[in-house]
């Protein structure tokens, strides 16, 4: 099964959990890459899941032209199911491509516990007929269905004006954070991908030493080793909450994190 790399740990362990290879396929700041993909593919994998906006831990975003070499890839491999993880949807801060094109079976995921609030639980899917019947069955094998009454109040939710302009606002202010925090490190020469979603990605020589250079800094990030199979090193770093205010800090800590230094002992 065709898994991001790096990935959402989650995801792995799913993979993992279900019984199945996972057969990582290098991410650049457009998604999955086209030649990578097509090689898994011939090498027998039979499932691709892909984020195709706010791409954990990347922020990767799939463009036009790349969404259209993606589809030709997979077009090629009709039988391949598809499995979009469109998690983010309304606030990821790029517009939706579509990764299937002619695939018999596909899904496309998003989640309205991730961005109207995570007491709802529920995660509206379109896909076809055979694997959205196939996931019914399943599913009566365990919660049996989703709550009606937060099925109604995720649509009503949904569907209110008043939700739509706070979705807006938020998208724009995480867009904005984001931005902040990559102009930030590209000043101090540090280059990080961040494209969409609510962080971005670091490439580091050494994870564990800068993780803890900058816990002593008071900033707390992931290490990459956990997300990635064949991936370069590398941090991931939340900016949801982070402000604008606070880039030039938290930049200037890893520039310092980078070096080997820290200011902790500056006196």
């Amino acid at each position: 099964m065709v898994v991001e790399d790096p990935s959402w740990p989650r995801i792995t362990d799913l993979v993992y959990a279900l019984g199945f290879e996972p057969e990582p396929v290098g991410v650049d700041e457009r998604g999955l890459v086209p030649v990578a993909l097509e090689a898994a593919l011939g090498r027998g994998a039979r499932a691709v899941i892909a984020t195709p906006r706010g791409q954990n831990p990347t922020g990767a975003t799939v463009d036009a032209d790349r969404g259209h070499l993606l589809r030709a890839v997979l077009e090629r491999h009709p039988d391949v199911l598809v499995v979009e993880d469109d998690y983010l949807a309304a606030i990821a801060g790029a517009p939706y491509v579509p990764l299937h094109g002619a695939n018999a079976r596909w899904v496309v995921i998003r989640s309205l516990a991730k961005v109207l609030g995570p007491d709802l639980r529920v995660a509206p899917m379109a896909g076809d007929a055979l694997t959205i019947s196939r996931i019914e069955g399943r599913q009566l094998l365990g919660p049996g269905w989703v709550s009606h009454l937060l099925q109604q109040a995720s649509a009503k939710l949904w569907d209110s004006a008043g939700t739509r302009k706070l979705l807006v606002r938020a998208e724009r202010t995480y867009a904005q954070r984001r931005s902040a925090l990559v102009e930030a490190l590209g000043e101090h020469g540090i280059p990080a991908s961040g494209r969409s979603g609510l962080g971005i990605w670091v490439p580091v020589p050494e994870e564990a030493a800068t993780v803890e250079r900058l816990l002593a800094l008071g900033w707390a990030v992931s290490p990459g080793e956990r997300y990635r199979f064949e991936a370069p090193p590398g941090v991931r770093i939340t900016t949801a909450s982070l402000e604008p205010a606070e880039s030039q800090d938290l930049a200037a800590a890893l520039a310092g994190a980078l070096r080997g230094t820290s200011s902790t002992y500056d006196g």
